[in-house]
């Protein structure tokens, strides 16, 4: 049985350990308040160590800090590493090289996750890359680790600031559409909850549609906008509005921050 330790014990790691097969993981736990995290041992079925119990005893050891404290998390500890242990950074913004860099290691196995809220409800889209010191069999772990919560896509590190833009921040652009569309709803007359149920429940099944179609999403915008229908005076709005130049507007902003970062 492997043995993976958490740095961090927030929403999403406390996500991914609830979707763990304990069958499969012994999992370790460490965090700044150690009461804290021995109330949230016993509610993961996990054990609450200090951290430099958790370093010795794990095989993998996943970094689930805000970026901002990562660099002084693996500042200390550098003084416990060893070249037999995978760290598994979740991180925005540090690079595989940077990293390497401040665990003071020049052969460390790492990985890199790109994790998104939607791992609270095991529905993640995840993007993964490894450095050339990662074994085949830590980062299969690895891979199920995240695949417990979602699914996991491998991704050229240059492409990580993208695909963070993209899947990272994008729900929060999502639900601000569907309550966009709600609000509107309740300016022609429905209850505020009802309209809310009823957008989300339509972006939900229009998502499911792309994937399970296959089709491009602009043929299937086609397929409901009838000529001189209603549909097509609310596309044409929206272009008029400049909504596809806007959003991608947003995602350059998301992806130019994510580069900045470390």
């Amino acid at each position: 049985m492997q043995k993976i330790g958490f740095i961090g014990i927030g929403k999403m790691a406390t996500a991914i350990i609830a979707g763990l097969d304990p069958t499969r993981f012994e999992i370790l736990i460490s965090g700044r308040d150690f009461s804290k995290t021995q109330k949230q041992a016993q509610e993961l079925s996990a054990q609450a160590v200090t951290q430099h119990e958790l370093v010795t005893k794990s095989d993998l050891i996943v970094l689930a800090v805000k970026p901002q404290v990562l660099p002084k998390v693996l500042t200390e500890l550098s003084v416990d590493l060893t070249s037999d242990k995978t760290l598994v950074s979740i991180a925005a913004g540090l690079t595989l090289a940077d990293l390497t860099e401040l665990a003071q290691t020049a052969h460390q196995p790492i990985i890199r996750v790109m994790p998104n809220i939607n791992a609270q409800i095991g529905q993640s889209t995840s993007a993964i890359v490894k450095n050339d010191f990662v074994t085949d069999q830590a980062y299969q772990a690895t891979q199920e680790i995240f695949q417990a919560v979602g699914s996991v896509h491998e991704i050229a590190e240059k492409d990580f600031s993208t695909f963070a833009a993209i899947a990272g921040s994008s729900p929060a652009f999502i639900y601000m559409f569907i309550d966009a569309l709600a609000r509107a709803g309740v300016l022609h007359g429905l209850p505020k909850d009802k309209a809310t149920k009823i957008v989300a429940e339509t972006v939900q099944a229009s998502a499911e549609m792309i994937l399970q179609s296959g089709e491009n999403p602009w043929s299937l915008v086609d397929k409901v906008s009838s000529p001189g229908g209603t549909t097509v005076a609310g596309v044409v709005s929206l272009e008029q509005n400049h909504f596809i130049g806007t959003v991608i507007d947003a995602i350059t902003a998301t992806v130019e921050k994510e580069k900045n970062l470390k």
